[in-house]
């Protein structure tokens, strides 16, 4: 088990990290999802021992590993930035750990091409880096940390120099690879689909400070702050200020809905609720809804991007299918009341939250 205990950072007087504890077990997928700046980097570091901790403790096993250094320690990481040896080819950039550690020929070499052949690098094998793509690059850097055996794998952002296709097949492949290896994998991404497809369990981060930490679809589901909530929303989650009074809900604009029977027993007052993108419908069919005035319309595929304002603030809808409008058309959106999330003024979700399926 990898343990952070109350661990801090500061550089030059600025707060990196800020008073965090994780426990991270054995055979684990851990994925630290936030966005750039938000310390996913900063903490991995203070994991592998590429730097130390200002504040608290970092504990491998039960053991104090806080001022041991990375080359000390049995880890491995992969950065988005790619880093492998130019003048060796991409069968001995994958092997170089295994020949490091002293590991049988025919044991290195069975390891190489699992590794190889699982990201699609084996026709690559004889070429040296500098003939490959950048994509290919990082495939031979993933394959070399997969390699190491190590108890600890790091890996930041390492998918994001590759092409969608192969990006959607390790989404799929890795997890199982993480299971059966028993290392602790710990995976930084910028985007909340990613850390859903991945699974595991999530840490939130923000400003140097974890949010949330728990199994993946639950903080998801039930995030324990608007930061997190936030954090956890791709497209933007969807603020509104509101004020219960008795049954119904009402805000700025043209806001104005029943509370649900989820939410019947809030005390009436301000609160802050959430929307994702996708629970917006257009036109019916739910009961709950505004109208919007239309800022950008953008078409992927199936799906339309309806970026709108209301009361001036911006809200954007997420709609399968086509819609044709145009920027300046007033349209109505629809939600389910049940479906929302709701947070007090202090930015903490209340209680009748904990049951969304958001």
């Amino acid at each position: 088990m990898l343990e952070l205990i109350n661990v801090s950072r500061k550089v030059g007087g600025e707060d990196h990290i800020i008073d965090v504890s994780l426990a991270l077990d054995r055979g684990s997928l851990n994925v630290l999802l936030g966005p750039t700046l938000a310390g996913k980097t900063s903490l991995m570091r203070l994991m592998a021992g590429l730097d130390a901790p200002t504040a608290g403790k970092v504990v491998m096993d039960g053991k104090d590993v806080t001022g041991v250094p990375v080359r000390k320690r049995n880890v491995a990481m992969v950065y988005q930035q790619f880093i492998n040896y130019p003048t060796l080819t991409v069968y001995e950039n994958i092997a170089s750990p295994m020949r490091i550690a002293g590991r049988p020929k025919d044991e290195i070499d069975r390891e190489v091409r699992k590794a190889a052949d699982l990201l699609q690098m084996t026709p690559y094998l004889d070429r040296t880096p500098l003939n490959l793509s950048g994509g290919q690059q990082q495939r031979t850097a993933l394959a070399r940390a997969l390699v190491k055996n190590a108890e600890l794998v790091l890996l930041d952002e390492p998918l994001a120099n590759l092409d969608y296709k192969l990006r959607e097949e390790l989404r799929e492949e890795l997890p199982k690879i993480f299971a059966a290896t028993g290392a602790i994998f710990v995976y930084a991404t910028t985007e909340p689909h990613e850390a859903l497809l991945l699974g595991g369990s999530t840490a939130t981060l923000s400003k140097g400070r974890v949010t949330q930490f728990g199994e993946t679809t639950a903080v998801y589901r039930r995030p324990d702050d608007l930061i997190t909530a936030t954090t956890f929303s791709d497209p933007p989650l969807n603020v509104l200020t509101v004020t219960k009074r008795g049954g119904r809900f009402s805000g700025p604009g043209n806001v104005d809905f029943a509370v649900s029977s989820r939410h019947a027993d809030l005390a009436d007052g301000p609160y802050r609720i959430g929307v994702r993108a996708h629970r917006l419908a257009f036109g019916g069919p739910h009961a709950a809804g505004f109208d919007v005035s239309v800022a950008l319309t953008e078409v992927t595929g199936s799906e339309t991007f309806i970026h709108a304002e209301l009361a001036g603030r911006p809200l954007v809808a997420l709609i399968h299918g086509i819609k044709r409008v145009e920027t300046g058309d007033t349209v109505h959106l629809s939600f389910d009341p049940a479906d929302i999330l709701v947070f007090g003024e202090d930015g903490r979700a209340v209680s009748a939250s904990a049951a969304i399926a958001a």
